[in-house]
């Protein structure tokens, strides 16, 4: 029996559109498609093509799935094997040590996909720059992303001006956050609102002193090979917010 004329046609528009992965954004479009096959180990050749743009599309991408209960599933004994002598992450974390909020699960990433560097807070110090400007500049990685999170408990104890051993210090950190945010009502932990735009504000100086602590990442940046981005994710929803 012949085949119709219009099968071929029909086909191959469906083998290549399920060869590209696209996802809903926040308002009921698309972002644009991943540049290699989701799920794929990362390689040299794969990050080299990558832009900053489209690694931000990626982690976009990747917490659209998550957080809709479409997550990936990869072999980790395969990308053991895979990334054994050597990784080549496109994108790098800042994020805080709550249990909720781990990046490889939130942008739903594999084995050798990301660097993470996790702090109470998400705060910056010169440790923290030290790998970042490694992760960027010797490793290829082409975004930076500070990702906060709701219900935070490092910025509960910063609004409510926590004493406890080493903790002090870094909370003293989030202070600038504290001090800069105008939400009325009561200027503690009690408040939701102001807990949650405090959290906002920490993430913004974060990233600001990236760019004023590390002359090689505001470099760059300005060059156009990496971005440095703050988002914040929402322990209640899965969703990231850029």
């Amino acid at each position: 029996m012949k085949s119709l004329p219009f099968i071929r046609p029909i086909a191959l528009t469906l083998l290549l559109a399920s060869s590209l992965s696209f996802a809903a954004d926040d308002h009921g479009g698309t972002v644009k498609p991943e540049p290699y096959a989701v799920g794929k180990t990362m390689s040299k050749a794969i990050q080299a093509s990558i832009t900053p743009d489209a690694a931000l599309d990626i982690l976009k991408n990747g917490n659209q799935r998550f957080a809709t209960g479409k997550s990936i599933k990869r072999d980790y004994k395969k990308q053991i094997m895979q990334t054994g002598l050597g990784q080549y992450p496109f994108a790098s974390v800042v994020a805080c040590i709550d249990s909720r909020s781990a990046p490889e699960l939130v942008f739903n990433q594999g084995i050798g996909d990301l660097f993470v560097a996790r702090v109470a807070g998400n705060v910056i110090n010169e440790d923290i720059l030290g790998s970042l400007e490694y992760a960027a500049k010797a490793a290829g990685s082409k975004v930076i992303v500070v990702l906060g999170h709701t219900q935070c408990g490092a910025i509960k104890g910063a609004c409510d001006a926590v004493q406890l051993g080493n903790l002090t210090g870094l909370l003293d950190k989030i202070k600038p956050a504290v001090e800069a945010t105008k939400t009325s009502g009561e200027r503690s932990s009690k408040n939701h609102e102001f807990v949650q735009d405090v959290a906002h504000e920490n993430v913004n100086n974060s990233v600001q002193k990236i760019r004023e602590m590390s002359p090689l990442l505001k470099e760059m940046e300005e060059k156009g090979q990496i971005k440095i981005v703050g988002a914040m994710y929402d322990v209640g929803t899965g969703k990231v917010t850029w």
